[in-house]
């Protein structure tokens, strides 16, 4: 299952691969052509499918976790782009992928052509988590999903924590913004899983 997004601004590729239906996405300045690819979770084939017609620059990964890895090391082989991820999750990275991470920093911003991703660091499913954000678009990985947070119950993970990222970085962005995660295929805004909050911290996930 594959699907493109195009607001004008920025154009998104995205498809569901693995078992996890994991999103892998291919986000691109819809002028210029010049983009990215976030989580190249499995499927390489699908992956470099995907990016077909795009000037890949970087390859972009949400947190450490094996599924969202496993089509790194062949993707960055055949494309020659650098793979960024939060160096607090560089440790976990190394279990599931031989490629050597760049390290991604809060606040960072990748340059798209005539547009950016910002680099939101929201620790909570893991150390090292991120969110990419573009106008109007956010990437959230698994720190934000329809209906609740990401799981923190895995290694490094931290329900306290992640709640503080979604309350304080996530849930100040304009309500309009529209949530892209890192599983399934759904989106959903800022506006609709805001109020949602006191009931995710009263049911404890």
């Amino acid at each position: 299952m594959s699907w493109t997004f195009d607001n004008g601004t920025i154009l998104t590729k995205a498809a569901l691969v693995g078992e996890y239906a994991n999103n892998a996405f291919v986000v691109a300045c819809a002028q210029t052509g010049r983009g990215v690819i976030i989580d190249a979770a499995a499927e390489p084939d699908r992956v470099l499918e995907l990016a077909d017609g795009v000037e890949v620059e970087a390859l972009l990964t949400t947190h450490g976790h094996h599924d969202h890895l496993r089509a790194v090391a062949p993707v960055v082989d055949t494309l020659g782009v650098p793979f960024l991820l939060h160096p607090a999750d560089h440790e976990l990275a190394a279990r599931t992928t031989r490629v050597a991470p760049t390290a991604l920093a809060d606040g960072e911003v990748i340059p798209l052509g005539e547009t950016s991703l910002l680099t939101m660091h929201t620790p909570g499913h893991t150390p090292g988590s991120v969110c990419f954000l573009s106008p109007g678009v956010l990437f959230s990985g698994d720190t934000l999903f329809p209906g609740g947070p990401g799981a923190t119950e895995y290694e490094g993970g931290d329900f306290d924590q992640i709640i503080k990222s979604i309350k304080d970085r996530l849930f100040t962005l304009d309500e309009s913004t529209d949530v892209y995660p890192g599983h399934g295929p759904t989106k959903t805004t800022i506006g609709t899983e805001k109020p949602e909050l006191p009931e995710w911290i009263a049911r404890g996930w």
